[in-house]
């Protein structure tokens, strides 16, 4: 069975809880970081898993592995789903592409309103550097919404895939951090369309922002 290290309220544990429900694998999720004493990340336990001391890790049959995106590649890949990451490599290319710029551009800039608004860390109490990330954060949502727009489906095209995981949990975490939102009519259609998936009911729109 898959061991599916890390808190369920993270953000990057929801994505491979998430897409073990859509490529129904059996698996436990033990919530390492998740404040219990036991479980804590520099606990030499799981330091021995990922010296990086972060969530997630998977354990797969003897194989350990961290960084959330490489894991949804891999898991995808070793169980033969072509269809949610294809084989050709204009057609992969094309999902990396958003799966990078999700991981690269747009946590980047939500990470500091997230950080000041939802969680309210003293770190992130700069009036000027929550509004200009804010503002950032918004045109790079504007980027995604033009794109599903053209698509009128999912980020990649007609079908849901690999880059609608890491995407759609971005996507909820725009919806769940109290600023003002300007009217996305993509995204939001885009919303209640991933809402019609059991694995993102679970692990994305009612999971913890």
């Amino acid at each position: 069975m898959l061991r599916i290290l890390g808190r369920p309220s993270s953000i990057n544990v929801r994505k491979v809880l998430w897409l073990s429900h859509e490529l129904g694998l059996p698996f436990v999720n033990e919530p390492w970081g998740d404040g219990d004493a036991s479980r804590t990340l520099d606990n030499p336990a799981f330091a021995a898993l990922n010296p990086n001391l972060m969530v997630p890790v998977i354990e797969d049959d003897g194989f350990v592995m961290w960084e959330s995106n490489s894991i949804l590649r891999y898991l995808v890949t070793s169980r033969g789903r072509t269809d949610l990451y294809p084989v050709a490599p204009r057609e992969r290319a094309r999902l990396d592409q958003w799966i990078d710029w999700q991981a690269t551009d747009l946590n980047w800039y939500w990470r500091y309103p997230f950080m000041s608004l939802v969680r309210r860390s003293p770190d992130y109490g700069d009036a000027r550097a929550l509004a200009s990330s804010i503002e950032r954060w918004s045109g790079l949502m504007r980027v995604l919404d033009r794109q599903l727009q053209a698509t009128q489906a999912f980020v990649a095209g007609d079908a849901f895939t690999l880059a609608d995981i890491p995407i759609g949990l971005s996507v909820h975490r725009w919806f769940s951090v109290p600023i003002d939102h300007p009217p996305l009519e993509g995204v939001s259609a885009y919303y209640e369309r991933l809402s019609t998936r059991e694995g993102f009911r679970l692990y994305g729109r009612n999971g913890a922002p």
